[in-house]
C-alpha cells in the first residue's frame, strides 16, 4: 500500500484510532527489523564460527604433523675418532696399472684388492674409536657394534676406496646410531615392556643410556634425510634424496609438456576456434576430464606408456607423462578463465587500431591474462606434485635404493615415499620420518603456491 493511500486511511479514522494504527505499524516494522537483524547476527556468528573451526582443524593438522615430524630432523649419533689402522686394513695399497700390463690383468688385480678390502673388519675401527673415548668400554666391546647402524662400516670402506691415503690417519667421523637405539633414547618405545618385547638386549639398552649420559651419543641434525636414498638394510640412514629427485624430474616433465600444450589449447579454444558443436564437445570433455579421479590416469598411463609403448617401469618419465595428462585439463580451464577476465574493450580497441587477430591476442590480451595463467599453471604443478594414486599404478611404489640420474632411471616420488614409510614394520622409528617427509612435501607445495601469489601480484594489471 502506498504512503498516500495510508495517509488517506489515517485521515478517515478518528485521531485516537489513527494513532493506535500508526503505533501498531511501528511495532510491526520494529519487530520485523529486529527479526532480520537477529538473523543477520546469527548468520555472522555461524560464518565466523565456521572460519574459526576451519582454522582450528588446519592448525590441529599442522600442529600434529610438526610435533611428530620436527624431532625426526634430529637423530642420535656419535662423533668417533676413527684411526684407519694399517694392521687392520691389511689389504695392501691400491693397485695401479703397470707399464705393459693388459687391462684385463690389471682389472683382475684390482678386483682381488677390492675383495680383500671387503673382508677387512671395518667395525673394529669404529669400536676402537669408541673405546678411545672411554677406556672402560673395552669390557663391552661386543655390545658396541649394536649401537650404530650397519651401513657405517661400509661407509668407512668406501672412504678408503675413494682415498687410500686415509690409511694410517685418524679422522673424526660422525657415526649414526642404530634405528632401534634412536627409538630407545628418544623415548618412542615403552621402557616398561619386558625384555622379550624389546628390540635391544638389556646390555645394549643400558650401554646406550650410559653413553647418552656421558655425552658420547648426542642428538644432531639429520642431514641424511635430504642426502640419502631409502634403505631397508640400514633404516637409520633412510632419506628422501631419491624421492626428491624423482619428484623434480616429474615436475620438469609436467612443466615442459602440460603447461605449453595446455596454454596453447586454451588460447586457441577461447580466441580462435569457431563456435560449433565440435568445439562444444571438446569443451565438455575437457571439463569432464578435470573431474576424473586421478587413479584413472594411472590406469591409462600403465596401459599406454608401459603396456603398449614399453617405457621403463617406475621411471620419472612415465610418471611425468601421466601427471601431465592429469594436469592438462586444469591448465586449460584456468587459462581460459584468465583470458575471459580480460575486458572485451581491449580486444575491440586493438582491432579498431588495425591490429590483426593474432597481434591482438599475443600483444594485448595475453600479457593482461598472464598473472592468472601463471597462477593456474603453478597450482596445477603443485597438485601434480602431491598425487600418489597414479604413481602407484605405474610401479613407482617399488623400493629403489638409489638416486636417479636421469628421468629414465628407476625412482620413487615424495608422496609414494610417504606411503611406503607409513607402512614400514619399524613403526616407532618411521612414524616420525613419515611426518618429516610430509613436512618436506608441504614446504615445497606451500612454496609453489606462494610463488603463484607473488607472480599474480607482480604481473597484475588493474583497469
Amino acid at each position: 500500500m502506498s504512503t498516500s493511500n495510508t495517509s488517506s486511511i489515517d485521515q478517515a479514522l478518528d485521531p485516537r484510532a489513527a494513532a493506535e494504527l500508526r503505533e501498531k505499524r511501528k511495532k510491526t516494522i520494529e519487530s520485523s527489523l529486529a527479526k532480520r537483524h537477529r538473523k543477520e547476527k546469527t548468520f555472522r556468528i555461524f560464518g565466523f564460527s565456521a572460519v574459526i573451526a576451519g582454522l582450528f582443524f588446519v592448525a590441529l593438522l599442522f600442529g600434529s604433523i610438526l610435533a611428530k615430524g620436527l624431532p625426526a630432523f634430529w637423530q642420535s649419533s656419535m662423533t668417533v675418532p676413527v684411526y684407519f689402522d694399517p694392521s687392520i686394513i691389511n689389504a695392501g695399497p691400491k693397485p695401479t696399472q703397470k707399464a705393459g700390463e693388459s687391462p684385463a690383468h690389471y682389472q683382475e688385480r684390482y678386483i682381488a684388492w677390492q675383495t680383500e678390502m671387503g673382508m677387512v673388519d671395518w667395525d673394529a675401527l669404529i669400536v676402537n674409536g669408541l673405546i678411545a673415548k672411554d677406556k672402560a668400554l673395552e669390557a663391552k666391546r661386543d655390545d658396541l657394534t649394536s649401537l650404530y647402524t650397519s651401513s657405517e662400516s661400509y661407509r668407512l670402506r668406501d672412504m678408503v676406496f675413494a682415498d687410500p691415503s686415509l690409511i694410517g690417519k685418524r679422522e673424526e667421523i660422525k657415526v649414526l646410531a642404530d634405528a632401534n637405539v634412536d627409538v630407545w633414547l628418544a623415548g618412542n618405545i615403552d621402557r616398561s615392556l619386558p625384555d622379550d618385547q624389546q628390540q635391544l638386549s638389556p646390555e645394549v639398552r643400558q650401554l646406550a643410556d650410559q653413553l647418552k649420559a656421558q655425552g658420547i651419543i648426542n642428538n644432531t641434525f639429520n642431514t641424511n634425510i635430504f642426502t640419502s636414498p631409502d634403505s631397508r638394510s640400514s633404516p637409520a640412514t633412510s632419506g628422501l634424496a631419491g624421492a626428491i629427485m624423482g619428484s623434480l624430474f616429474m615436475m620438469m616433465i609436467v612443466i615442459l609438456i602440460s603447461i605449453p600444450i595446455g596454454v596453447a589449447s586454451a588460447i586457441y579454444l577461447e580466441e580462435f576456434a569457431p563456435k560449433n558443436y565440435i568445439t562444444d564437445i571438446v569443451e565438455v570433455n575437457i571439463n569432464n576430464l578435470a573431474a576424473v579421479p586421478s587413479i584413472v590416469f594411472g590406469l591409462l598411463g600403465a596401459s599406454i606408456f608401459i603396456g603398449w609403448m614399453h617405457m621403463p617401469l617406475s621411471a620419472p618419465l612415465v610418471g611425468g607423462l601421466v601427471l601431465s595428462l592429469m594436469t592438462l585439463p586444469t591448465v586449460i580451464i584456468t587459462t581460459r578463465a584468465s583470458l575471459k577476465a580480460v575486458p572485451p574493450s581491449i580486444r575491440q580497441a586493438a582491432l579498431g587500431l588495425g591490429a590483426s587477430r593474432l597481434q591482438t591476442v599475443f600483444h594485448h590480451v595475453l600479457p593482461l591474462a598472464l598473472p592468472g595463467i601463471l597462477t593456474g599453471a603453478i597450482i596445477g604443478v603443485a597438485q601434480a606434485l602431491g598425487e600418489t594414486a597414479p604413481l602407484l599404478l605405474i610401479g613407482m611404489s617399488a623400493f629403489v635404493a638409489s638416486v636417479p640420474a636421469t628421468p629414465l632411471d628407476q625412482s620413487t616420488a615424495l608422496p609414494v615415499q610417504i606411503f611406503l614409510w607409513q607402512g614400514n614394520e619399524l613403526r616407532n622409528f618411521f612414524e616420525g620420518r613419515t611426518a618429516a617427509a610430509i613436512i618436506v612435501l608441504l614446504a615445497i607445495m606451500i612454496g609453489l603456491n606462494s610463488l603463484a601469489i607473488w607472480l599474480r601480484k607482480k604481473f597484475e594489471v588493474r583497469w
